[in-house]
């Protein structure tokens, strides 16, 4: 029967109360513990038996008596309340409101665990993201409904590179920004003001929903924090046809709170101790992301995870790479020469890149210019091995040349401002520059025709750029 409380625990292990009333009680069904003193406490079923439930409560259990407290199976999964006041707002990650501002007014609740949405529903992304950063536009290109994880590691500034792509992110064809929603998991609250301080000085702050989940907050709160930020995302994408970027930070210790949970669980655990799980849990949260039929709005996701000793084997980062559509690398060896974004050439990778660029989305040069650079940037890597091994003075002119290709790669065409804001076109631009390094004879990836028009003639190319960006935004307008 719901709605009727039981009196009595059978015992308490930690976070999780065991009592013996399992009939009509639902896996993720939300439970109200009462203790001795009429307190009351929210938490979740999170195991069932023929005999028995597992509740894990949102919070400690100090205080609880297993003879005085009182159980109340409340007959529904988790909700968050939902409506057009949520712009702007600070939830804590059980979504109540923490900004002193009270609950939002709106009668819509929604299930924070989401809906199966239908494969055949789903539109394929296609829209070329623009962040205005040449690592990402130029070679790991972002599309609208991808997720596209950045994997970084301790002390890497994957935080201002999260800023700067919510602060500079626009759909170039329709010239539209995003709706930001942000979602902190464990991370400590100079992190979580370093993001708020950012969204206020660019402006943006009254287009965010926050949900802080930080690293004094409890367990099974992180768990429910990027499920809340994700209801709130579907509901402003496939309800209100707005574009949502979604960052969710940090994705290791949205993990590590799983496999703590599993532990006091008993569960038999896998790789690292993580529960066997992982993958499809991961994939719960992921999958989230995209567009769908009769719906203009979007989901983009953006999670960052950092790399436990910088290892991308780890399973965080390896399950990771499985279900999202490429990654983000950082790497320490870039950053520590002082390049920001210290973006890594060759791990990163956006899988649905091929579809979003091109004529009438980027520039018709931009898959044979990212094609090109990847690939000199691999003989790089090669030459810089071989020079380490034989010294740079016994290398050959070509190889040299390489050399100084990868100079220029990393100083001029990685590199850039915190606040700078390069258009596609300025990226583009800056790969042919580098590109004059090497030898005319290698750029074996590259149209003939391009080379032609764009290598040979600067200040031709200019122009026909120009015509090109403009007739995107007329096409736009």
């Amino acid at each position: 029967m719901r709605g009727v409380a039981y009196r009595g625990l059978t015992r308490i292990e930690g976070p999780v109360v065991i009592t013996a009333r399992s009939k009509n009680v639902g896996f993720n069904e939300v439970v109200a513990v009462y203790d001795r003193d009429e307190g009351r406490r929210l938490g979740r079923v999170v195991d069932i038996s023929e005999d028995w439930t597992a509740v894990q409560i949102f919070g400690s259990t100090t205080g609880l008596d297993a003879d005085d407290t009182r159980v109340e199976f409340l007959g529904r999964p988790m909700e968050l309340r939902v409506g057009s006041g949520l712009l702007g707002r600070v939830f804590n990650g059980l979504g109540e409101p923490i900004d002193g501002y009270g609950a939002i007014f709106s009668s819509t609740c929604l299930d924070v665990n989401g809906l199966p949405i239908n494969p055949y529903a789903r539109v394929y992304p296609r829209d070329f993201i623009q962040t205005g950063i040449s690592a990402i536009d130029g070679m790991n290109t972002l599309i609208r409904g991808q997720k596209l994880p950045i994997f970084s590691g301790n002390g890497l500034p994957h935080n201002r590179l999260a800023a700067q792509i919510v602060r500079q992110a626009k759909i170039l064809a329709a010239d539209e920004s995003f709706v930001v929603i942000f979602c902190a998991m464990g991370i400590k609250y100079d992190v979580a003001r370093f993001f708020l301080d950012d969204f206020e000085r660019s402006g943006v702050l009254a287009k965010v929903v926050i949900f802080l989940s930080l690293a004094d907050a409890p367990s099974l709160e992180r768990l429910i924090a990027p499920r809340c930020a994700l209801t709130a995302a579907e509901y402003l994408a496939y309800e209100k046809n707005m574009h949502v970027l979604v960052v969710m930070t940090d994705m290791t210790n949205y993990c590590e709170a799983l496999r703590e949970v599993s532990s006091i669980r008993g569960e038999v655990p896998s790789r690292k101790g993580y529960p066997g799980y992982l993958y499809s849990d991961l994939a719960a949260l992921y999958e989230r992301a995209g567009k769908i039929q009769g719906s203009t709005g979007s989901i983009t996701q953006i999670p960052i995870l950092t790399m436990p000793n910088d290892d991308i084997s780890h399973p965080i980062p390896d399950l990771s790479g499985y279900i999202t559509e490429g990654q983000i690398v950082l790497d320490r060896e870039l950053s520590q020469r002082g390049m920001y974004p210290p973006v890594a050439g060759l791990p990163s990778l956006s899988r649905l890149m091929k579809d979003g660029i091109g004529p009438g989305m980027t520039r018709e040069d931009h898959k044979d210019v990212a094609s090109q650079l990847f690939a000199a940037y691999s003989k790089v890597k090669q030459v810089r091995n071989l020079a380490s091994i034989i010294g740079e003075e016994e290398l050959s002119a070509e190889d040299k040349q390489y050399l100084r290709f990868g100079e220029r790669f990393e100083q001029v065409f990685l590199s850039q401002g915190e606040d700078e804001n390069r258009d596609i076109g300025q990226t583009l631009d800056l790969g042919w520059r580098v590109l004059k390094e090497i030898p005319r004879e290698e750029l074996v990836r590259i149209n003939p025709e391009f080379i032609k028009k764009y290598l040979d003639s600067p200040a031709e190319a200019t122009v026909l750029q120009s015509q090109e960006v403009r007739h995107l935004s007329q096409e736009a307008s």
